[in-house]
């Protein structure tokens, strides 16, 4: 990750003045168009810079200090108000206790800033009770290189960051399709074992000796 100041919404209930006065009831349309470029690399052994951001209600702040020791898990989604993204947040939200098993912490993240993110959490049944943040990440996705050059929202794009703030895997989806939950956590517990991993590896299989 590149550095970057994020503003975000942390998923509880609340207002805030200066909501988006947008219609809260008629989703936004997500583009079935291939994107034209992901630039995910060189990401290898990238750290996560430092970052701090603010929730729009409160005067708490979520800082790279705010997951030390943690394995950390960002999912980026294209919009608020829109037909794909909820499903991938409330699956999410459904097994945080699988992510926090595993010691790992999640943050969704878009380029709508943290009033319009309050404003979809507030109006949509699914995610009044989201139990993660949602960052207001319009620098950070662009310095990722995770932009849709047509639509200048974010790829599908999800990142797993170690406790030493490494970046350990990378992965981005077109817009048009969702990412799997249980493949993300399927990836975790690989990196977590520090061993050799097969294809289609899963936790509990056994692992691949080396030379």
């Amino acid at each position: 990750f590149t550095a970057a100041m994020i503003r975000l919404f942390v998923g509880s209930p609340g207002t805030a003045a200066g909501e988006p006065s947008m219609p809260c009831n008629t989703p936004r349309r997500e583009s079935s168009r291939s994107p034209a470029s992901c630039n995910l690399g060189p990401w290898h052994s990238t750290h996560f810079a430092a970052n701090s951001g603010r929730t729009c209600f409160s005067k708490n702040s979520i800082t790279n200090d705010s997951a030390k020791g943690k394995w950390s898990v960002f999912v980026f989604y294209p919009k608020d108000f829109t037909f794909i993204c909820p499903t991938e947040l409330v699956d999410f939200n459904k097994r945080l206790k699988d992510f926090a098993d595993r010691d790992a912490v999640v943050y969704g993240a878009s380029t709508d800033n943290e009033f319009s993110h309050l404003a979809w959490c507030q109006q949509h049944a699914d995610l009044k009770n989201l139990k993660y943040p949602l960052l207001a990440a319009q620098k950070l996705s662009c310095d990722l290189g995770i932009l849709d050059p047509a639509e200048a929202v974010c790829l599908r794009a999800t990142y797993v960051v170690d406790p030493q703030g490494v970046i350990r895997w990378a992965c981005c989806n077109a817009l048009s399709v969702g990412r799997s939950t249980d493949e993300v956590l399927r990836v975790l517990d690989a990196l977590q074992t520090g061993e050799l991993c097969p294809c289609n590896w899963k936790k509990g299989e056994p692992t691949l000796e080396g030379a």
